[in-house]
């Protein structure tokens, strides 16, 4: 197969979606497929793929922007700017199948361009959520794709009646993340204090500030927070004023990230609304104990391997993470459920769903 993913992200940041894009599409590069990626950041010497670079204007440049129809957020700005160079690079009849999880601009295009009549068949990644797939309001109800992935239990129940569906989840890189010695000191982090890391983007719906007000009622404990966001001001203010010297905030390139999830105690996510949540996966891989709230979506990545409170329930926070301190669980109990979301066993689903998908549209085609 002939296969694209478009995103603007990829290349240039680490979030959940672009890791999750590359990954997959290298390991479907090994298996011997075709595989391209466009996106905004630079190109690299060790990647089985070929890459394409268009430009875009950052989404930190429409933090401040009122949202307006279409342009709802800094990403869909964001997303407007790459769609130009987008389509100086895009070709359709060098694909049999795109890939994105960006909407609207990506996947109106994707599905728009031609060539002597036909498209190759789209399939939509539900990275960022469902929400295109399943809202008929305003720009919503434009949505359509030939192939839906869904990376949780809960997308494909919704979904699984309207379009031709996978359920396939994110994975991790079983490689790079795994138990071992911790790099406190390269991150320039205390010794011999327990340490709560989160991995987050710094907004609202993460709840970085629960997690700071949690961490600091625990005398000693300290937290870092890996990731940046337009709260970085407002939460460094409220941690020095109730944490002060305990709060550590910076963001860490991807190849390092395996030595910061190795240098801590506890992993915490309490972001409840993400569609998948690769953080989960990759602290399991390295052996590290998670604390969350109890949602089904989490259990259903965690087992029974993480420490999990009542959803909202701040005191019943704090007793897990100390619990998670003091006693956490089993390395090898963490690490055996991370094993069935490797990257290579998670490739060979999307493989066999790309097959069904672009069969089925060659056929509608001619």
């Amino acid at each position: 197969m002939r296969i694209l993913f478009a995103l603007p992200g990829l290349h240039r940041v680490s979030r959940g979606a672009e890791v999750a894009f590359m990954a997959v599409a290298s390991e479907l590069a090994r298996l011997g497929h075709e595989v391209t990626l466009i996106g905004s950041g630079d190109c690299r010497s060790d990647i089985p793929y070929r890459y394409l670079r268009a430009p875009l204007i950052p989404r930190e440049r429409f933090e401040r922007i009122p949202s307006l129809p279409v342009f709802r957020s800094e990403t869909a700005w964001e997303e407007a700017t790459f769609l130009a160079g987008f389509l100086k690079i895009y070709r359709p009849q060098q694909y049999d199948v795109t890939l994105t999880c960006s909407y609207p601009f990506l996947n109106w295009a994707l599905r728009a361009r031609k060539f002597k009549g036909t498209r190759p068949a789209h399939v939509f990644v539900t990275q960022n959520g469902d929400w295109p797939a399943r809202s008929q309001r305003s720009e919503f109800r434009y949505f359509d794709c030939d192939g839906l992935i869904c990376i949780n239990p809960d997308y494909y129940r919704h979904n699984q009646s309207r379009y031709e569906v996978a359920l396939i989840p994110n994975g991790v890189d079983l490689t790079k993340f795994h138990p071992g010695a911790d790099s406190r000191a390269q991150f320039c982090l205390p010794s011999g204090v327990p340490i709560v890391l989160m991995v987050s983007a710094l907004i609202e719906s993460k709840m970085v500030e629960t997690g700071i007000r949690a961490v600091s009622s625990m005398s000693d404990v300290h937290l870092v927070v890996a990731g940046d966001g337009p709260l970085r001001e407002q939460l460094r203010a409220k941690a020095e004023a109730i944490m002060p010297g305990r709060y550590h905030n910076f963001t860490v390139a991807a190849d390092r990230m395996p030595e910061l999830y190795r240098s801590v105690n506890v992993f915490l996510h309490l972001s409840r609304d993400e569609s998948f949540g690769n953080v989960f996966v990759e602290a399991m891989a390295s052996g590290v104990t998670t604390v969350a709230w109890d949602l089904e979506r989490t259990r259903w990545i965690t087992g029974e391997t993480a420490m999990l409170s009542p959803d909202g329930d701040e005191a019943a926070l704090i007793g897990q993470l100390i619990e998670a301190i003091e006693h956490p669980k089993s390395k090898d109990v963490i690490t055996r459920r991370a094993l069935q979301f490797s990257w290579t066993s998670i490739a060979q689903q999307y493989r066999e769903f790309l097959n069904v998908v672009t069969g089925k549209h060659m056929g509608v085609d001619e």
